[in-house]
């Protein structure tokens, strides 16, 4: 900073400005307690900022925004359009992206994709040099239903995940109970699907998580491991990917609520790992907990607690980097709880919370 002091790190919330919300919160990040404080609110910049995601430098921050419409936004986090000390700075417009509710994004190579809820659809938007959005949306629509009639209807498309070799975009769809896998190794061809792999019908898959294989070789000697979070059943799918040829082998489920509490009305949100590797996190809307799986203890992750989120309805977690706090976004309780993870079991304990109406996402800067 100008002053020569250290600037504390960042996190954003997103949120729903339709129930409330404040648009995009910034909050400073104590590093030695977790703690966050809120520094600034985007109000009115986007509608329904529902879910964020940050360039590979850190530079900019995108924004869904999760509306009938379906659009994107673009925010400069340093550089010269950065106007204050606190708060992301609009980037150019917002863009639509041609698809209805949007609700997560990430970008992979030159361009953002968003999963579209409400169509089905998927869509990837250009970036331009400076990090903005170009206006050329290409879509690819699903096509599909589950048994589960009031919400497998029709296609739901509800996360991307870039996989870590770059090549491939994986999309969980919890309409059609499949996993959707586009090709990106020929950027120029378009939204090029490779294959869809179906999941057991009615569990309704929600959002994913990588966990890379460290050993030396080529993509191909490689077989990374994926965790499905699955919406309709509290349940996490875990699969084999194969980088080198595009391929998801589905292993088994592994329920996440204890027996007592397997007729509680759950709907598993999102999960986060460790650091390390050792542990998932998986947020339960309805139980009103994070459960705790230990990753190591054979090919399918085992259960080894849960423990209450600190608020009502956690739509999200966020791991930070360093693996000593967790945080949940509870979106029906107005708040962001932060938890110390206990580094030899993997346990979260509440530690605090900062007031945040609708809160839906966390990313760290």
């Amino acid at each position: 900073m100008a002053d020569g002091t250290e600037r504390q790190p960042r996190a954003y919330i997103g949120s729903f400005t339709s129930a409330g919300g404040r648009g995009i919160t910034t909050a400073a990040l104590d590093p030695d307690t977790g703690a966050l404080t809120a520094l600034h609110h985007t109000e009115d910049a986007v509608t329904n900022p529902s879910f964020l995601a940050l360039s590979p430098g850190g530079g900019v921050l995108y924004a869904v925004s999760e509306t009938d419409q379906g659009a994107a936004a673009a925010f400069s986090l340093d550089g010269p359009a950065r106007t204050g000390p606190d708060g992301p700075v609009p980037l150019g417009q917002t863009v639509s992206v041609a698809g209805a509710g949007p609700t997560h994004l990430a970008v992979a190579g030159r361009r953002l994709y968003t999963a579209n809820y409400t169509s089905g659809s998927v869509t990837a938007l250009p970036l331009r040099a400076d990090g903005s959005l170009g206006t050329r949306a290409l879509t690819h629509q699903h096509h599909g239903r589950g048994p589960v009639a009031e919400r497998q209807e029709g296609p739901h498309a509800h996360a991307v995940v870039p996989d870590p070799s770059g090549q491939w975009l994986l999309c969980t769809d919890l309409g059609t109970d499949s996993v959707w896998i586009y090709d990106l190794r020929a950027p120029e061809a378009g939204l090029r699907l490779h294959r869809e792999v179906p999941l057991r019908a009615g569990t309704g898959p929600r959002h994913l998580a990588f966990l890379a294989d460290s050993r030396e070789g080529g993509d191909a000697a490689r077989a990374d491991v994926i965790h499905v979070v699955n919406e309709l059943e509290s349940t996490v799918t875990t699969c084999r990917w194969h980088p080198g040829q595009g391929e998801l082998e589905p292993l088994g489920e592994t329920f996440l609520l204890p027996p007592e509490r397997a007729a509680v009305e759950n709907h598993p949100s999102a999960p986060a790992l460790s650091p390390d590797g050792r542990f998932a996190w998986v947020a339960n809307r309805g139980d009103d907990s994070v459960t705790v799986l230990d990753l190591t203890s054979g090919e399918l992750p085992e259960l080894v607690t849960t423990v209450p989120c600190g608020g009502h309805w956690p739509r999200d977690l966020a791991a930070h980097p360093t693996g000593r706090w967790l945080y949940a976004a509870n979106e029906r309780s107005g708040d962001v709880s932060w938890f110390e993870v206990d580094q030899g079991t993997g346990t979260p304990a509440l530690t605090g919370s900062l007031t945040a109406p609708a809160a839906s996402c966390v990313v760290f800067a």
